[in-house]
């Protein structure tokens, strides 16, 4: 086998999915970059944005190329960290596979944290190098100054100085793979926080190429033909896959929007670009549907529609499809096993459910004491499969607590099979609260809440009442936020809620307190964060 090359040896229907051969010397940039152009792809456009820029293969060869000798240039060594802050674009490309072509650590950050974030990761990572979009500015710079040690360069990626663009048309164009395996370190990505203090996940070379196999070709059919638009932004795990690496491994199109991904831009941008797969967050997908109530844009385009960062109510799957006319694959997946790992599938979909294990990956639900729960009963559910990260960096106590013996990933969240082997989502570990004595989800009493038509988000955290026992507590998005505004309004509003959910659900799981808040703290993946919740 050539080097830095990986073959796919096809699994059998129904078997355990498709097999990854990697060569003995192995740099994930060459099979997502270089080859583009010895198959003939050098003149189709790789990137395109919503603000005119189009970028063909043979360009982004040429500019990850140059950019790799760039960061060279300023003396990064195999191995040293660059933190990128760096908005949906093409600088983004350049510097994350310019880097790992060179033997540097790409480490995307989260474009919607404060100084105090950035300050705690740049120390934490060690990082050689920081480069962040001038937009950003106001957070990183205050970050910068509370540093006790510098980055030895810090860059934007656009401007009037030195900067990312002046660099790249400075540097050469040839530029040689850092030597690299299949399992050498290639990318970091922070976790998104949903659970406390981000921790630095670290992916391995071959990481990509398999979430881009067993998902992308396999379960979504993408192809060459195809046009992706991630609504989800590059800088997490979920937006990485859609935006950049699925369309790169199957020599597609990729639409960037730097902007915050609102259901007006969204929506413009599937009627202008004409995206085959889109890509968004259950969230987002909500507040689309309140627009869908007064507009009718143009989807056809549209083969698939794709969700993941929170678990999709069966309610929002099913008026998506009225309204839209287009199903909403819902799946999980997670930073340290880089994408979607569990999902409802093109022609086997089953509402209010994540689906079935992507072939290629294992799956077990395990309870407090590491062994297999019976199906239908909840515990944590633990994957295996070839692009999970190999550990948390500089933290080992985490890593022990999650990347497991034999491989197992144990994902923190709570789940059960149905008796047709559908996994249910029932919560992160932490947000399962014990009321009268029996385990409650929040997320079913939030899909509930959801179908109210009064209601647009919902959150269900636990709380103690006077005599330290624990009952559910809501936090509601309204549709009209006004209708909470009155005193005799909210009242009469909280016992329609009330009573809507004592209609079909257990008398113990309906909310004994009810907030009607503007928005629901979340993470840029739109998981809500709950401990913040449970913190007021």
């Amino acid at each position: 086998m050539a080097e830095h090359m990986v073959t796919v040896v096809p699994g059998k229907p129904g078997g355990a999915g498709a097999r990854l051969e990697f060569s003995e010397n192995f740099n994930v940039a060459v099979p997502f970059i270089d080859r583009h152009v010895d198959e003939g792809r050098g003149a189709k456009i790789a990137i395109r944005t919503v603000d005119g820029h189009v970028v063909t293969y043979s360009e982004l060869v040429r500019s990850v190329n140059r950019c790799g000798n760039a960061l060279l240039g300023l003396d990064a060594k195999p191995g040293d960290r660059l933190l990128m802050i760096v908005k949906d674009c093409p600088e983004f490309f350049y510097l994350f596979w310019g880097a790992i072509k060179a033997g540097i650590v790409p480490v995307p950050l989260n474009t919607l944290l404060r100084a105090d974030d950035y300050a705690y990761m740049i120390e934490d990572s060690g990082a050689s190098i920081v480069a962040y979009s001038p937009e950003f500015s106001g957070e990183v710079d205050p970050a910068l100054e509370k540093l006790k040690k510098q980055p030895r360069h810090v860059l934007l990626t656009e401007g009037a100085k030195k900067t990312v663009r002046s660099l790249i048309n400075e540097a050469e164009m040839a530029l040689e793979p850092a030597p690299s395996t299949a399992t050498g370190d290639a990318f970091w990505l922070y976790s998104s926080g949903s659970t406390g203090r981000p921790k630095g996940a670290v992916h391995l070379q071959r990481d990509i190429p398999t979430t881009c196999q067993l998902y992308a070709t396999d379960v979504l059919g993408v192809t060459e033909d195809d046009i992706h638009f991630s609504a989800a932004k590059l800088f997490f795990a979920y937006g990485l896959g859609n935006g950049m690496t699925f369309p790169l491994w199957s020599g597609g199109t990729a639409v960037l929007a730097a902007a915050r991904p609102t259901p007006e831009l969204t929506f413009e941008v599937i009627e202008s670009f004409k995206p085959t797969l889109y890509y968004g967050v259950p969230t987002l997908y909500a507040a689309q549907l309140a627009m869908l109530e007064n507009a009718t844009p143009d989807l056809s385009s549209v083969r698939y529609c794709v969700s993941a960062g929170e678990a999709l109510p069966a309610e929002i799957f099913r008026r998506w499809k009225e309204k839209a006319g287009l199903i909403i694959l819902d799946g999980i997946g997670s930073t340290e096993a880089l994408h979607i790992f569990m999902s409802n599938q093109p022609k086997d979909q089953r509402p209010g459910t994540s689906g079935h294990i992507v072939p290629g990956y294992e799956a077990k639900i395990v309870g407090d004491d590491g062994k297999d729960v019976p199906r239908g009963e909840a515990g944590t559910l633990v994957i295996r499969g070839n692009s999970t990260a190999r550990a948390y960096w500089n933290k080992p106590e985490k890593t022990a607590e999650t990347m497991l013996e034999g491989d197992w990933l144990s994902t923190g969240d709570t789940y059960r099979q149905d008796e047709d082997g559908y996994y249910i989502y029932e919560g992160r570990a932490d947000d399962m609260m014990k009321v009268g004595g029996i385990w409650t989800s929040p997320i079913e009493i939030e899909g509930k809440l959801i179908e109210h038509p009064k209601v647009l988000e919902a959150a269900i955290v636990a709380r103690a009442d006077k005599d330290e026992l624990i009952k559910p507590e809501a936090w509601i998005v309204l549709k009209d936020t006004s209708e909470a505004a009155a005193d005799d309004t909210r009242a009469a509003l909280e016992s329609e809620l009330h009573e809507h959910v004592k209609a079909s659900l257990a008398p113990y799981k309906y909310p004994r307190w009810w907030n009607f808040v503007d928005e629901l703290p979340k993470t840029a993946t739109g998981k809500i964060q709950r401990f913040k919740l449970r913190a007021e």
